[in-house]
């Protein structure tokens, strides 16, 4: 069997409402959010409110976050987004409170099946519980669930559930140590 983009269907594309609401969206980004402007964090905040985001208290989004669609973005309290964080979020994700998604850290909830032909899309969620540090340029992919205060090392990729209060490093992440806090 050989790949055959042709037969690509895009099933479940979203329709014209949809994509106006999306080219919407990458304006304000490109403008708010794209940009080394140090627009206030309530400025923000309240822009992905507007589009559907569901986000609690001191939050914190430096500049140049990237995020898909805000409308399937769950952000608790105290999250911080560190610079260039690209939250690719073609199915919801979940982020706890106390989270900090360092810089150019990476949620990436799509990706394609490479067993079929057609090369369909596959998506699933991800939840960041609280607590937890993804380190800069980490990258985490669809279907994870990042237990509670762990933590994924810089430049460590993980496409599988880390177990809470633990420290996680590598590619694919592994366990090094278990994370005490006093």
């Amino acid at each position: 069997m050989k790949t055959d983009l042709s037969t690509f269907t895009g099933e479940g594309s979203p329709g014209i409402s949809a994509k106006v609401k999306y080219l919407v969206w990458l304006l304000f980004s490109n403008v708010f959010f794209l940009t080394n402007i140090p627009y206030p964090n309530i400025f923000k905040v309240g822009i992905l409110k507007i589009f559907g985001a569901s986000i609690g208290k001191h939050v914190v989004i430096k500049p140049w976050v990237k995020i898909k669609f805000p409308w399937k973005l769950v952000l608790g309290d105290y999250v911080w987004l560190g610079e260039e964080a690209w939250i690719d979020n073609i199915s919801e994700i979940k982020i706890g409170n106390h989270v900090c998604i360092s810089q150019g850290a990476l949620l990436l909830t799509g990706n394609h099946d490479y067993k079929k032909s057609s090369f369909d899309l596959i998506s699933k969620g991800i939840v960041v519980e609280d607590g937890v540090w993804v380190g800069a340029k980490a990258t985490v992919s669809g279907g994870v669930v990042l237990g509670s205060h762990c933590v994924l090392t810089v430049g460590s990729f993980t496409s599988k559930d880390l177990a809470p209060y633990t420290i996680n490093q590598g590619n694919p992440a592994q366990v090094v140590k278990h994370r005490e806090i006093s």
